[in-house]
């Protein structure tokens, strides 16, 4: 699968260089694709006001992605123990691959603005809500699911293009029957959201949570665009991906409001880069 490299616009280093620096570096990857929980992490540090460095997880001339993923897993697993990006390295700590940890790293950085709600009531809801997006069998790994099955199902053995979606499937654990399933999870979980988006703002609070931006409304914007990406001058992802971030399920799009749009649209304009950089 051949990805055009042009609108990458951060400067990255490898991940032997990373290893040998000290300070804030974040392994990204290098493909310009708006990955969720990349975007999520990018958001929560971009918002924080702290700069890193940003690490490529993949060689950024890699013909065949799949490829490209494979071999560059045995260097992230040496350093940070697994083979996922995002994965957030400070100094000599240990390297944080979680959402949840990089997120209570970027806090303890910088604690201003807080993106971790002052109430207990509002944490709560909030972390839940953030796993229902971000967490294993969440939005976006059911997503991933559905972004292999039509390929796997459609694709014959020895397509160029299948080894990339195999190792997608592999990872996120695919079965037909999984990713059938999918479609009413992700629809239940936009739901929920929808519903608590309609309440804040019949309470006249523009936020998901509480009353001020927090980490879930990133979240929530990183996670549409596997959904709805937004157009070409905000969001240069590459074309070859544009197709497999939108969605064709008729019951998810009912579910995908206006409103929730809206807000993704918000938060983009009001608090992150944009357009958004690769």
């Amino acid at each position: 699968m051949t990805i055009e490299m042009t609108d990458i616009k951060l400067k990255y280093v490898t991940i032997a260089e990373a290893r040998a620096m000290s300070g804030l570096r974040i392994v990204l990857g290098a493909y310009p694709i708006p990955g969720p929980w990349r975007e999520s992490c990018k958001g929560v540090f971009h918002v924080k006001g702290l700069p890193y460095t940003a690490v490529k997880s993949a060689n950024a001339d890699a013909s065949d992605l799949a490829i490209g993923m494979h071999n560059t897993q045995s260097e992230l697993i040496e350093w940070t123990g697994q083979g996922s990006a995002p994965v957030v390295a400070l100094n000599d700590e240990r390297p944080r691959s979680g959402w949840l940890e990089q997120l209570h790293l970027a806090e303890r950085l910088n604690p201003e603005p807080p993106l971790i709600p002052a109430t207990s009531a509002d944490r709560i809801l909030m972390f839940g809500m953030a796993n229902e997006l971000l967490g294993e069998q969440g939005l976006v790994w059911l997503k991933r699911l559905l972004m292999v099955h039509e390929p796997l199902l459609s694709l014959p053995a020895g397509d160029p293009n299948r080894p990339f979606f195999e190792f997608l499937g592999q990872k996120y654990g695919y079965t037909p029957a999984g990713a059938e399933r999918s479609a009413v999870l992700i629809t239940e979980i936009l739901e929920r959201f929808a519903e608590q988006l309609a309440r804040q703002q019949a309470a006249g609070k523009r936020y998901l949570v509480g009353d001020r931006l927090s980490a879930l409304d990133i979240y929530w914007a990183a996670s549409c665009g596997l959904l709805d990406p937004m157009p070409a001058e905000r969001c240069p992802m590459a074309d070859a991906f544009r197709g497999a971030y939108g969605n064709r399920d008729p019951r998810i799009a009912a579910a995908l409001t206006p409103a929730l749009l809206a807000h993704r649209d918000f938060v983009y304009d009001t608090h992150l880069e944009m357009p958004m950089v690769f």
